[in-house]
């Protein structure tokens, strides 16, 4: 500026949308007010700004330069008003979204497809379906056809709402041929709800209307076939995808890993990872972390470890759900030392415990009879960003209470309650019947009838610990 030379606009432009992204907004403000005194802005430079301002939640801001963009003769587009009712939906201001709705009516700016889809969605969301479809019908009154985005809003909120048969005739009664996606949605809908029998008459519909399946619609099927434990029908809608010439994703062998781990079969499993890395789909850390999970139940915690030292090499680094694994299994073998090794060798590779990583050493600690190591852990739970749960206490107190300590478990209740962390049932069955096999069986009995009488325990549960109490005296 200082040698005379006329800021270009596009360029400026491009500057305002890089610095708000870098967070440098006041210096994007800077570039625009050079711009406005030394050169000629436009409606682009102007939605620059107000989309950096509704991104950092600067909504008065983003107003203000509305104002000051009218003031200087330039009339906001359409794309002004989406920017701004975008955002708005975006965090949730509806009421505010509508407004700005209505200033554009005002200002004689004709809305498009994409205004009325983000209010669509946005309504779904905080106002309901019905809401949704009185906007939907005042679009289509002035003239405009929804978009295959449109309908899929529209059908994904109704699925969501658990309103699937609503979105089965939606889908069904479309004067248009409806998309394979909007098909996918609502089967994946009704398969949720177990609705077979809908959902093959879904199918029968989208055949005619000549939409084959394709590779998601294999994948809701597997994924459903899986969750039902029909793993064999799933293995055989696998080897019919193929033989159509479509290639399965991760999205159709993960839930056939994840299934055949859960009933034990993990040699089936790994040769389902191996298949999908020949089908060039690299299994994430989430298939490594089952596959091992699975190894370490069935005993062949060796053959989990193997692969869990193979992770960095394959491209997934292990997380501290791999850990947790490798961890719970190692101690539950035996080999203490190399637990702890696991534990030194997670933070040194960066990678932070989480809750289940101080539930599992507490538990471990714990079940070896080191309780008091076990306390010292939860201390620095306590101290840490993961705060002791119901479940962390309750681990503590059954350490406790097999080791007689009611005293002391007393006192970790006391601390429990001081934290604000509420006891519940589990909590008082373990002290109930710490204090009977203690060799206090009747102070076992009084404590129950006055845990029941303030309805801190269910009455089945009392007539229980009533009854093994009482055996016990």
């Amino acid at each position: 500026m200082k040698r005379n030379y006329k800021p270009d606009v596009i360029l400026c432009t491009k500057l305002i949308k890089g610095l708000f992204t870098s967070k440098k907004t006041e210096k994007a403000v800077r570039v625009m007010e050079i711009l406005e005194e030394h050169g000629d802005p436009d409606a682009f430079a102007y939605n620059a700004v107000i989309s950096g301002f509704c991104r950092s939640d600067r909504f008065d801001a983003a107003n203000g330069v509305l104002v000051r963009m009218k003031n200087r003769g330039f009339s906001p587009d359409v794309v002004t008003y989406n920017i701004l009712i975008g955002s708005l939906c975006a965090r949730g201001k509806l009421d505010l979204a509508m407004k700005v709705m209505d200033q554009l009516m005002k200002d004689n700016c004709n809305p498009t497809v994409i205004t009325y889809t983000i209010l669509i969605e946005a309504t779904i969301i905080h106002g309901g379906i019905d809401e949704a479809m009185k906007l939907l019908d005042e679009m289509v009154s002035r003239g405009l056809q929804p978009d295959m985005y449109t309908y899929n809003v529209i059908v994904r909120g109704m699925c969501k709402r658990g309103l699937v048969d609503r979105a089965f005739d939606f889908v069904c009664n479309l004067s248009t041929t409806p998309s394979l996606n909007l098909y996918n949605l609502v089967l994946k809908g009704l398969l949720n709800e177990g609705r077979w029998e809908t959902g093959e008459r879904l199918m029968s519909d989208m055949m005619l209307k000549g939409c084959e399946p394709n590779v998601v619609t294999y994948s809701v099927l597997i994924n459903s076939l899986c969750r039902d434990g029909k793993t064999g029908e799933a293995v055989d809608l696998l080897k019919v995808m193929k033989e159509k010439g479509l290639s399965p994703d991760a999205y159709c062998y993960d839930p056939l890993i994840s299934a055949f781990c859960k009933e034990g079969k993990v040699d089936l499993a790994i040769g389902f990872v191996d298949d999908m890395i020949s089908a060039g789909w690299l299994p994430d850390i989430v298939n490594y972390n089952t596959i091992m999970g699975s190894l370490c139940k069935k005993g062949r915690g060796d053959e989990a470890l193997t692969i869990f030292k193979k992770l960095d090499e394959v491209g997934c680094p292990p997380n501290v759900s791999s850990y947790n694994t490798m961890l719970g299994a190692l101690w539950s073998s035996g080999d203490k030392i190399r637990a702890l090794g696991m534990v030194l060798e997670m933070l040194n590779n960066g990678v932070d415990p989480d809750r289940i990583t101080y539930n599992s050493l507490i538990s471990c600690l714990c079940r070896d009879g080191m309780v008091d190591e076990a306390i010292g852990l939860l201390v620095d739970m306590e101290r840490s960003e993961w705060q002791p749960t119901v479940i962390s206490y309750n681990i503590v107190l059954l350490g406790l209470c097999k080791a007689h300590r009611m005293v002391d478990a007393i006192e970790v209740l006391a601390v429990m309650v001081d934290n604000g962390c509420q006891p519940n049932e589990t909590t008082y069955t373990l002290l109930v019947e710490g204090v009977s096999y203690a060799g206090w069986p009747s102070d076992a009995v009084e404590l129950a009838k006055s845990l029941a009488s303030i309805n801190a325990i269910s009455q089945d549960l009392f007539r229980r610990l009533n009854k093994q109490s009482l055996f016990r005296a």
